[in-house]
């Protein structure tokens, strides 16, 4: 597992770079995970460039949420120890279904399609910056819980 400075875990201070990172115009993969990155020492601009198709639910598909890709993706980082162990799988998993059932509860559902709306008469449940926020804050309490 990588260091964490969970001083860099405030998530009132994440959601608020995270919103900035997303007026930018970075998708809602890359916003998360860029954000989160200087706390696991992981480079933004690697996190940015791996997460750049994650956007809109995996590529425009409006699948899996792309703000809980992007905290996924940081937990991948976080817990694998490479090419010559890849023996972490399991723990990152759990970690993966811990943030994706914790965004769920709070929204219904983890696909971006339904969080926008999209098809519904009912419009959205959630908006692309309000995925953001639950994930980033889910994110940063998943990440001090293992920190300690």
């Amino acid at each position: 597992m990588k260091q964490i400075d969970t001083t860099q875990l405030d998530a009132a201070a994440c959601q608020a770079q995270a919103a900035e990172y997303h007026a930018r115009g970075f998708n809602c993969a890359q916003a998360v995970a860029c954000t989160l990155a200087p706390a696991v020492g992981l480079d933004p601009q690697v996190a940015f460039t791996l997460t750049e198709g994650f956007g809109a639910g995996m590529g425009g598909m409006t699948e899996t949420c792309g703000a809980i890709s992007g905290a996924v993706a940081v937990m991948g980082f976080v817990m694998s120890d490479g090419m010559e162990n890849p023996k972490t799988k399991g723990q990152t998993y759990k970690l993966s279904r811990e943030i994706a059932k914790r965004f769920g509860e709070k929204n219904t559902t983890t696909i971006c399609g339904t969080l926008k709306g999209i098809g519904s008469d009912k419009g959205p449940l959630r908006s692309c910056p309000g995925c953001i926020d639950d994930a980033v804050e889910i994110a940063c309490d998943v990440l001090k819980q293992l920190a300690e």
